[in-house]
This record gives C-alpha cells, sequence and structure tokens, in this order.
C-alpha cells in the first residue's frame, strides 16, 4: 500500500476533471479524495497498490476529453488508511 499526492495543472477545472478522477479511482479500487484548488489545480490523494496509484497516474497526464493537462506533480506520502472509499471534496 502506498499514498500519493497529486496537483494537476493546466485546463483542470470546469471540465469534469473531479468526476474522471473519481470514476477511475472506483475503477481501480483506490481510496482518497480529489479537490479544486484556489490556484486553479486539482489535488488528488490517490492510496492503493503501487500499480494502481501508477495507473492513476497515467490517467492524470491523459485527463477526460475537454481537460488540457498541462503537468502533474506527486509527492510520495505516508498511507493514512482511514478514508471510505475515494470521495470528491470541497
Amino acid at each position: 500500500m502506498i499514498a500519493r499526492k497529486f496537483y494537476v495543472s493546466g485546463r483542470v477545472q470546469g471540465v469534469g476533471f473531479r468526476w474522471f478522477v473519481q470514476r477511475t479511482a472506483d475503477g481501480l479500487g483506490l481510496s482518497g479524495y480529489v479537490r479544486n484548488m484556489h490556484d486553479g489545480r486539482v489535488e488528488v490523494w490517490a492510496e492503493g497498490p503501487e500499480a494502481d496509484v501508477e495507473a492513476m497516474k497515467a490517467r492524470l497526464e491523459e485527463g477526460p476529453r475537454w481537460a488540457d493537462v498541462a503537468a502533474v506533480e506527486q509527492h510520495e506520502m505516508r498511507p493514512r488508511g482511514d478514508f471510505a472509499g475515494f470521495s470528491i471534496t470541497y
């Protein structure tokens, strides 16, 4: 089990990005959250098996059809283990 925090920049707000991330995380069985940030980026906390978190990163780099992802920054985190699935937070 690993945890990573991602910061996604580009045109990633107002294009269904959070719902895309939630569906992707649910499909991969990851826990954590996604939220918009005040600076225009999207923050994603993803926790689960390393291969699935890596798959999430690859999907974040693509984004949904209407997004234009410029960069995905990642930080290794300590798994919390206290998430009940994956949610969109505000």
